[in-house]
């Protein structure tokens, strides 16, 4: 017996596809105004291409299935999943490393949200669809917010070369533990020719991601007679 599927209209298509604009461009716009590379063209063509996936299965679905007289098995579902992997080969390709930090995983996860809810509302799952948009609209903009106020474990490292009449390197040390910073590791090396002294800290420290300006003992440190240079370089 073959089974029977409703066909879709083209009011239906419409409806899905003005839907997806409207997510593709909302989540866009967010990621644009943030100058991620993965703007409001890239975000709106990925979830465009998600809907218009589910909506040619939705409308190959009466060919779904075996014939009586052939081998071969038409899988619908091999069109959506195909999308999901050449996302993610696009998700890929926004995560860069730079240094010690990893930028572009949040864009990534993007494009793999606004593909499932491209999935849904092209399947004809509108209320998921909208849903999963504005969680992650809430995840986008709410959370950014309380991440970057949420007191939060980072690394750096801090060299400072030093001429004979500089502080010793145990009341740097003192001075750096005193202004809240963590010494997890040092290295000292010495220039014969210029008689200076370098010292090299990796360094822990807590703090708000907002907190973006290098700590006053840095600076402190730099006015100290006998210190030569100083160079504070952060890490995530």
């Amino acid at each position: 017996m073959t089974p029977m599927f409703p066909s879709l209209q083209w009011p239906d298509v419409a409806l899905r596809l003005g839907l997806t604009v409207l997510v593709g461009l909302l989540i866009g716009y967010n990621r644009g105004e943030h100058g991620k590379a993965a703007g409001m063209r890239t975000i709106l063509l990925v979830c465009l291409a998600a809907s218009v996936a589910m909506i040619q299965v939705n409308i190959l679905l009466p060919t779904a299935g075996r014939s009586s007289d052939s081998f071969v098995m038409n899988d619908l579902m091999r069109l959506p999943l195909g999308i999901l992997t050449g996302v993610g080969f696009i998700g890929a390709g926004a995560i860069l490393r730079r240094g010690d930090i990893v930028v572009g995983v949040t864009t990534a996860a993007t494009l793999w949200l606004v593909t499932v809810i491209g999935l849904c509302i092209g399947g004809g799952q509108i209320a998921l669809g909208l849903a999963a948009t504005a969680l992650g609209l809430f995840a986008l903009r709410a959370l950014k917010w309380i991440e970057r106020n949420l007191r939060q474990e980072h690394r750096a490292q801090f060299s400072v070369e030093l001429e004979e009449n500089a502080p010793s390197e145990v009341d740097i040390r003192r001075r750096l533990a005193e202004a809240g910073l963590l010494i997890e590791g040092g290295s000292t090396s010495w220039n014969g020719i210029r008689k200076h002294r370098t010292l090299v800290f990796a360094i822990r420290e807590v703090r708000r991601e907002s907190d973006t300006e290098t700590p006053a003992i840095v600076g402190e440190l730099a006015r100290e007679a006998g210190v030569v240079s100083l160079r504070w370089r952060g890490r995530v």
